[in-house]
């Protein structure tokens, strides 16, 4: 007798438990004097928020270094440790509190989102280089997707939305020398 036919499944997302930790949001210590804060949505292809989404965060330190606290997942509430990881609420909202990066001025980004078989990368820029060959290459409005705008009724806090697919789709990076999942990739 023949077994039956199991139902597909998407992959993940598996992540919503296991990944997240506590003060994964928070690069810099509470009450930093110069801390900001890094939040935005993630929409899919329809605009609609994504609920279920982990995104990563690795950046230099404000004097430009790479070097983090011991461990990417220390958190003694004094020392920068140059890693976030970050889950979406229920509205697609995310949320971080971090230094602004020395040397090179953006944040590297990691997502991960339910449905896509990997990661997809990006840049959050704070303040845009005029000599960045990534930005350079890019026709304004793409490169817009990459800008976190200053918010200028809340001191000290920037906003990036993530758009994963559509007109404004946020430009992602392609590492492994292929297509990604959205038609943007860089």
């Amino acid at each position: 007798m023949p077994l039956p036919v199991t139902p597909s499944q998407t992959i993940g997302p598996f992540y919503g438990t296991a990944l997240p930790f506590p003060g994964g949001a928070d690069l810099a210590p509470a009450g930093h004097p110069g801390a900001v804060t890094l939040h935005g949505h993630v929409h899919d292809g329809e605009g609609a928020p994504v609920p279920d989404a982990l995104l990563e965060f690795w950046q230099a330190a404000p004097d430009g270094s790479l070097r983090g606290a011991p461990g990417s997942l220390h958190r003694d509430g004094t020392r920068f440790t140059g890693f976030a990881r970050v889950p979406t609420a229920g509205d697609g909202h995310y949320a971080l509190r971090t230094l602004l990066p020395g040397g090179a001025p953006y944040l590297a980004l990691c997502l991960l989102v339910r449905g896509l078989t990997g990661h997809l990368f990006t840049r959050v820029y704070f303040r845009p280089p005029d000599d960045d060959p990534l930005l350079a290459a890019l026709p304004p409005a793409r490169r817009a997707t990459l800008l976190a705008a200053e918010e200028t009724d809340r001191p000290r806090s920037y906003r990036f939305d993530v758009r994963l697919r559509g007109g404004a789709e946020t430009v992602f990076l392609d590492f492994s020398g292929q297509q990604g999942a959205g038609g943007g990739h860089t």
